[in-house]
C-alpha cells in the first residue's frame, strides 16, 4: 500500500539546468568527456578495453594532470567511467582494420598487445547536444558506477583471498557485498536527512564520527561500549575511502580524516581522541576527523536512487499543481522552510481570490484532522496579498473559519471587521490548541499558551467545557497536563470532564 511506503521531508532541489551544469564540471565526469573526444575517431586498447601504459601517460599529459603515478590512476578512473557510461565504446576491431594494423606494426602500442579498439559512444553527443536531463542521466550512470566501486573491498584484499583453485573466499577478506552497500546506503540517507530537516543551514558538513555512530550506535544505548567504539572507528576508516573515491563525481564535498590520526590508531582499533571520551572528538578538533555533505548535485543522486528503491521522497514543488486539500494535509509534516516554498510555489499558480477561496473551502471539517489543516491554511494565507480580502470577507460568518478571516483582515488592518462572539472566539481557541497539539504536542510553545489564557481569563474553564468543537474534551484534558498550577490543573480536568459528558 502507499500508505505503507518510507517518506522523506522534502528537499528543495535545483534545477535541472544549474544540476547539469554541476554535473559537467565534476571532475570525474569532466576528466571521462574529454578523454572520449581524446580517443577519437579510434583508438587501439588493451585487454579488458583499458588504455595502454603510453597511451595512460599520454592522456594524462593531455589532461594536464600530469605523467607520474597520480595522473595515469586519475586517467584510468576517468576512462573506466567514460566506458561504463557509454561516452565510450570498446569493440573488437573489424578485420580488415586489424589486418591493417599488423601491416602497419600498430597492433602493438609500446610493447603492449592491443585487444579492441575505442570510439567516442553515442552518448558523448548528447553532453553537448542533448537535454539537461540527458546529462544527469549520463551523470546518474556513472554515479552507480562509482558507488558500487566505493562498497567494494579493496583490490589488494581481494588478491590475497584468491585460493589455488580460483576461488575468491569472502569470509577471508571480511566483507559482505550486501551489508555494505546496505551501510553506505544508509549513510548516505543519514545526509540527505540531515539537509531535509536543517535546509536553512544546509551547508553545514557533518563530522564523520556523527554519521558513523548514527548508523552503529543503538538508540537504547546511553554511553557505547568499547567494542561499539571500535566498530565506529572502522566504519571511520572505510567511509574515508568511500567519501574520497565518492568526491570527484560531485556527490559530496568532502574533508578527508587527517593522515597523523590514521597513523595514531591505537591498540584496540580505535581513533585517540575516541578512545578517552564516548562522545568523540572536542569540537575544535571535529574537522581532523573528516566532514563531509550532500551537495544539490548529490542531493538530486540520492533522492533519485531513494525513488527508485521506493521510497517516498517529495521535492518542493510537487504539490503546486494538486487542490487546497492535498497541500493541507502536507504542508504540517514539512520542515518550516519547505513548507513556506510549497506554499508560495503552490499561490503562483493562481490568483490571490483563487488561492483564498481554494484554501479556505478545504480548511472547513469537523474530521480529527482539520483544526491542523486549519492551521496550514492561516499559514498559507499569510502570504495572500490584499487581494484575497473578497473571499475572507465571504466566510466572516463561518463557524469554522469566521475567526480565522478575522485574523487575517485583523493582521492587515482592514477597515470594518466586525467583533467576534464570545461563542466564536472560545470555539478558534479550542481549535488553535487542538491543532498546536497535533502538531508538536505537548510542546513548551503551547504550555506558554495555556498559561497565558488562563490569566487572560480567570474564569475560561467556566465558559470553555460548552464550546461545539469535536476537540474540546481533548484540549481541556491538554490544558490539564500543561499548566503549572495545581489549582487551574484541576479547573481544566473537571472541565474536560463536563465536556465529556455534555457530549
Amino acid at each position: 500500500m502507499p500508505g505503507d511506503r518510507p517518506t522523506m521531508p522534502p528537499v528543495r532541489l535545483h534545477s535541472e539546468a544549474e544540476l547539469a551544469r554541476d554535473a559537467l564540471t565534476a571532475p570525474l565526469l569532466a576528466r571521462a568527456v574529454r578523454l572520449a573526444r581524446w580517443a577519437g575517431p579510434s583508438r587501439p586498447v588493451a585487454a579488458g578495453g583499458v588504455l595502454t601504459e603510453p597511451d595512460l601517460r599520454a592522456a594524462a599529459e593531455h589532461l594536464g594532470l600530469g605523467a607520474d603515478e597520480e595522473g595515469p590512476g586519475y586517467v584510468a578512473e576517468a576512462w573506466q567511467l567514460a566506458v561504463d557510461t557509454g561516452l565510450i565504446e570498446v569493440r573488437e576491431p573489424a578485420e580488415e582494420a586489424a589486418a591493417g594494423q599488423e601491416a602497419d606494426g600498430d597492433g602493438d602500442a609500446g610493447g603492449e598487445e592491443t585487444t579492441g579498439v575505442a570510439t567516442p559512444g553515442q552518448e558523448l553527443r548528447l553532453i553537448t547536444e542533448g537535454s539537461p536531463r540527458d546529462v544527469l542521466d549520463i551523470w546518474l550512470g556513472g554515479f552507480e558506477t562509482v558507488l558500487a566501486d566505493a562498497a567494494a573491498p579493496d583490490l589488494a584484499e581481494i588478491v590475497d583471498q584468491i585460493g589455488e583453485d580460483g576461488e575468491l573466499d569472502l569470509d577471508g577478506i571480511d566483507w559482505n557485498p550486501e551489508e555494505e552497500a546496505d551501510f553506505l546506503d544508509g549513510v548516505l540517507g543519514n545526509l540527505y536527512l540531515l539537509t531535509a530537516l536543517d535546509e536553512q543551514d544546509s551547508g553545514r558538513a557533518v563530522p564523520l564520527p556523527a554519521l558513523a555512530a548514527a548508523m552503529i550506535v543503538p538508540d537504547d544505548m546511553e554511553e557505547p561500549t568499547d567494542d561499539i567504539l571500535e566498530e565506529i572507528s572502522e566504519a571511520m576508516v572505510r567511509l574515508d575511502d568511500q567519501f574520497r573515491m565518492l568526491e570527484p563525481t560531485g556527490l559530496v564535498e568532502y574533508q578527508p580524516v587527517d593522515e597523523a590520526l590514521i597513523e595514531e590508531v591505537d591498540g584496540e582499533g580505535r581513533f585517540p581522541e575516541t578512545a578517552e571520551s564516548p562522545h568523540g572528538p572536542d569540537e575544535e578538533d571535529v574537522s581532523r576527523y573528516g566532514m563531509v555533505r550532500l551537495t544539490p548535485l548529490g542531493v538530486f543522486g540520492v533522492r533519485t536512487r531513494m525513488l527508485d528503491a521506493g521510497i517516498d521522497a517529495p521535492a518542493v514543488g510537487d504539490l503546486a499543481g494538486k487542490g487546497a486539500e492535498v497541500l493541507l494535509d502536507a504542508l504540517p509534516g514539512h520542515p518550516e522552510p519547505a513548507a513556506r516554498a510549497e506554499a508560495e510555489q503552490w499561490l503562483a499558480r493562481r490568483t490571490p481570490d483563487e488561492a483564498a477561496r481554494e484554501l479556505l473551502a478545504a480548511a472547513r471539517g469537523d474530521d480529527p484532522g482539520a483544526p491542523l489543516r486549519r492551521l496550514a491554511c492561516q499559514q498559507t494565507l499569510s502570504l495572500v496579498g490584499a487581494a484575497a480580502e473578497p473571499a475572507l470577507r465571504e466566510v466572516l460568518d463561518d463557524r469554522h473559519l469566521g475567526g480565522l478571516a478575522r485574523v487575517w483582515l485583523a493582521e492587515r488592518a482592514m477597515p470594518d471587521i466586525p467583533e467576534p462572539s464570545e461563542e466564536m472566539v472560545f470555539w478558534l481557541t479550542v481549535d488553535t490548541i487542538a491543532a498546536q497539539l497535533a502538531a508538536d504536542g505537548d510542546s513548551v510553545e503551547l504550555r506558554d499558551l495555556v498559561r497565558g489564557l488562563v490569566e487572560q481569563s480567570g474564569s475560561f474553564f467556566d465558559s470553555a467545557w460548552r464550546v461545539d468543537h469535536p476537540a474540546t474534551a481533548e484540549v481541556l484534558e491538554a490544558m490539564g497536563r500543561l499548566h503549572p498550577d495545581k489549582k487551574a490543573a484541576k479547573q481544566a480536568r473537571k472541565a474536560a470532564f463536563k465536556a465529556r459528558s455534555r457530549a
